[in-house]
């Protein structure tokens, strides 16, 4: 019988992988796990394997190492929602300089569920991808930790993270609500509606403190029968404004902070016959390429969705290049474009809804 240093086994056959985890007393996956530099293995068991390699010559095939080569050139983009619009223009950029840097893309949908999230950052960590580009579900995400624990860097993207390591791109929530509702303010409006996705996801939660600000400066009042929050979907949008619409006195003005709940109010106010912008004025965030088709053409806050996408593939491919430099937090402008869909508030009207609404009054 040949020695086993010889690369033969008593069939005559290459060792195999089977052959080196007997040899080692470990599973085959630790020793695929192994050969993959995962740092998920004890420093023992590694050596046992490492010993095992070498005593039997051990050589992985060369399909099995061109699939890994292949592996590390891919990404992982897992969006919150497929059916958003503005993930259009985002994962285009995303797959853009992907492609250019000679990377494949693959695309998830976690649909604003943490348990598909989970599954997909699995897969993402089963498959080891190169790096993960996330809009997270919630900014505690968990099953993030998994990823950063296995040396796959992430980038939030839209929705930034609590843990301040990890790079995120996203826009000036925060200054984009506040300019649009103090437009509105400007044009007369006091009692404006917000339709707000959950204060759990942080561009819900900062778009609802630019809202608020943009009363504080002014010292007005704020009800909070004037905020709704929704499910982020055109239905969520469509619930909110009824309510909204069905109060005493109503609102005169609405700002939507997404653009499928923007379609579920347009729909809600269209179906009570109000007349957009005699009637009720809104303003919607994104600005869709149907927005300006609209009849009357829709204002809204304009995110540079497309550079958004860029800027995270971007910052991915630096955090491969270097991981050890510092976490990078990128916030780009907005831009409010206003069309025919918001209209000063009659005098009449005006001076009416300043003695209800109070001014130089506590804000909410």
């Amino acid at each position: 019988m040949r020695r086993r240093r010889s690369g033969m086994v008593r069939d005559g056959m290459l060792p195999t992988s089977k052959d080196v985890a007997k040899r080692a007393g470990v599973s085959v996956a630790t020793v695929s796990r192994v050969l993959n530099e995962s740092p998920s293995v004890s420093p023992d068991s590694r050596r046992r394997v490492l010993q095992a390699i070498e005593a039997l010559d051990y050589q992985p095939s060369r399909a099995a190492q061109q699939l890994r080569a292949r592996r590390g050139r891919v990404l992982g983009l897992i969006i919150s929602d497929i059916q958003n619009p503005f993930f259009t223009s985002v994962v285009r950029g995303i797959e853009d300089l992907a492609h250019e840097h000679g990377y494949s893309l693959v695309l998830c949908n976690s649909d604003e569920s943490a348990e598909k999230e989970r599954l997909y950052i699995n897969v993402m960590r089963a498959e080891a991808a190169a790096g993960v580009i996330l809009a997270a579900v919630s900014e505690d995400s968990p099953h993030v930790r998994g990823l950063i624990d296995q040396r796959i860097p992430v980038v939030a993207i839209d929705r930034r993270l609590k843990d301040p390591l990890i790079d995120s791109v996203s826009v000036d929530n925060v200054e984009a609500a506040r300019e649009a509702v103090s437009t509105l303010i400007d044009m007369g409006h006091r009692r404006i509606g917000l339709i707000a996705v959950p204060l759990n996801i942080t561009t819900g939660r900062d778009r609802h403190v630019g809202y608020l600000r943009a009363f504080h400066e002014r010292r007005l009042k704020v009800s909070r029968d004037w905020i709704r929050f929704g499910d982020t979907r055109e239905t969520g949008g469509y619930e909110c404004a009824g309510e909204l619409l069905q109060l005493d006195p109503p609102v005169t003005a609405l700002f939507a902070t997404n653009s499928l709940m923007t379609l579920g109010a347009l729909r809600r106010i269209h179906e009570v016959r109000l007349r957009i912008p005699q009637d009720i004025s809104i303003i919607g965030f994104d600005d869709m390429p149907w927005a300006s088709l609209l009849r009357p053409a829709l204002s809204n806050v304009s995110q540079p969705t497309y550079e958004l996408g860029r800027t995270a593939a971007q910052l991915l491919l630096q955090r491969l290049e270097n991981p050890q430099r510092p976490p990078a937090h990128v916030v780009l402008k907005t831009r409010l474009v206003m069309r025919d869909s918001v209209a000063p508030l009659p005098v009449t009207t005006r001076k009416r809804v300043v003695q209800q609404s109070g001014v130089n009054g506590k804000a909410h």
